[in-house]
């Protein structure tokens, strides 16, 4: 089996992909550490991954000695000379077999394109770094005679020009916390006003069409950088800074590629749900894998090791809690205290929960956001995702008809705001979760039993996870979940 790593940065991986392009394993290294955005492997994750099968190939994520270039020259001297390689790295966790090195972007598009639907497509990267690269695209295809998936760069901006680390920048400028935070600041963007748009965009942005910045990104914003605006402006103007990017690039590549109709979008970037719903127009489809940050870039390494498409059948790849999904259990909970955890089956690949580790809720009362928010102690501006039934998702947000969104990757204006309270956005909007007729998943067999029982096809669903954790990953940490908020957890 091929065993893919991405660790030494942040938010470390493990992927397992066998001889046949199965993917047997994929988990993040925080889950089992209990250290959010755990950049180090430990020998928990890798003992699992172990158990699938003996290692005949180890995939790394990134090219170290080129990495290395770019870090001198960002007189990062410690992160250069003094980081542990990967074989070091590895090592120490019981690996020894010899390492096969990819370009980080070039992973970053194999875990998209490998496990997307397409046989062609433009691949897009964004993300904060890799080596040098900060965003590439690709014209990808599969090799008709050897089935291996070939990959042309077309179009790259370098180090140190970076749309992702502006965002992490404003991230940090408006008071959370860089590489980790960003999510936060796109859901306070919806409480800015607009106008300070202006006066952000023309002192950052050198060149639109080359996407070329004014100032290194990488050194951040200062305290005295529109020292006068309100933080939640700062915020609107960063995602409109970036969303006006990224249609910029994605307008660029559809009008010079008119040859191919699919877009598959990966890197960290790939995370902004809102910035996601404003590129759909330029491509037929689009295809975002689950875990497109560089957790994900694990299956990407292993994805380049193996060569053809990958047998993608969906997110449900990590930890195993065995059992019947409870279902009924849940339904229970939630028609006597509104509020219910939920770990069962397979933990999900990437930062969002699915239905497997997830904390849910009726959507329907006015008082359930307060609620959950109090629980997972997060600040009471931020919204919940809605979980819904695929064939009704028309019915209450405006999303095309032929759009679906499995994997919370896009937003919708919600159409019954006031029905709903708890997974309305203040803009109206909703970054939705829908779950189609042929998914042969518990979350399907859950809000199927709940609309039968309520009329109502939709749960709330955001992550299970004790403050300042990753997500809960087994029976062990769920316990520990319902002992500290007093919240059923059902396996």
């Amino acid at each position: 089996m091929i065993l893919g790593i991405s660790a030494g940065f942040h938010d470390a991986g493990v992927s397992v992909v066998d001889l046949q392009g199965n993917i047997l394993f994929a988990g993040h290294s925080e889950r089992y550490s209990k250290k959010k955005n755990d950049e180090f492997l430990n020998q928990a994750i890798i003992d699992e991954a172990l158990t699938y099968g003996e290692v005949t190939r180890v995939a790394w994520y990134e090219k170290p000695w080129l990495k290395k270039t770019r870090q001198m020259y960002s007189g990062e001297w410690s992160k250069a000379f003094f980081s542990k390689s990967p074989k070091q790295q590895l090592k120490e966790v019981g690996v020894t077999k010899p390492i096969e090195y990819y370009r980080h972007h070039l992973t970053h598009a194999a875990a998209g394109f490998q496990t997307s639907p397409f046989e062609r497509a433009i691949v897009v990267v964004v993300d904060a770094i890799g080596e040098w690269d900060t965003y590439s695209a690709y014209r990808a295809e599969y090799n008709y005679m050897t089935g291996d998936a070939e990959y042309t760069c077309i179009l790259r901006q370098t180090y140190p020009h970076s749309m992702g680390l502006f965002y992490s920048a404003m991230t940090q400028r408006v008071g959370l916390k860089p590489m980790e935070e960003e999510y936060i600041l796109m859901g306070m963007a919806a409480y800015g006003d607009k106008s300070e748009y202006k006066n952000v965009f023309p002192q950052v942005v050198d060149n639109l069409d080359k996407m070329t910045w004014k100032q290194n990104m990488h050194l951040g914003f200062l305290p005295e950088d529109w020292k006068d605006a309100n933080t939640m402006d700062l915020a609107m103007a960063a995602q409109m800074t970036v969303e006006k990017c990224l249609e910029t690039l994605m307008r660029k590549l559809s009008h010079e590629n008119q040859d191919i109709d699919d877009c598959v979008f990966m890197g960290g970037v790939a995370l902004n749900c809102v910035a996601n719903t404003q590129i759909d127009k330029y491509w037929n489809r689009t295809w975002i894998m689950p875990n497109p940050g560089d957790c994900g870039s694990s299956l990407g390494a292993a994805a380049l090791a193996y060569g053809g498409k990958l047998n993608w059948k969906g997110p449900y790849l990590g930890t195993d809690i065995p059992g019947i999904y409870p279902s009924e259990e849940i339904c229970s909970e939630l028609q006597k205290n509104k509020i219910v955890g939920v770990a069962s089956g397979r933990a999900e690949f990437g930062p969002r929960a699915l239905g497997n580790r997830s904390l849910l809720a009726d959507p329907r009362g006015p008082e359930i956001k307060d609620r959950v928010n109090e629980i997972k102690r997060r600040q009471k501006f931020r919204p919940f995702a809605p979980m819904i039934l695929e064939e009704h998702a028309h019915e209450y947000f405006d999303m095309p008809q032929y759009k679906t969104s499995p994997y919370m990757q896009n937003t919708y204006l919600c159409m019954h705001p006031d029905k709903f309270p708890a997974i309305v956005h203040a803009d109206g909007s909703s970054r939705v979760q829908t779950v189609g007729r042929n998914d042969k998943t518990g979350a399907r067999e859950l809000l199927e039993m709940w609309y039968v029982l309520t009329d109502c096809p939709m749960l709330v669903n955001t992550s299970l996870n004790i403050r300042r954790e990753p997500m809960v990953n087994d029976r062990a940490d769920a316990n520990r979940f319902e002992k500290k908020y007093g919240v059923r957890v059902c396996s």
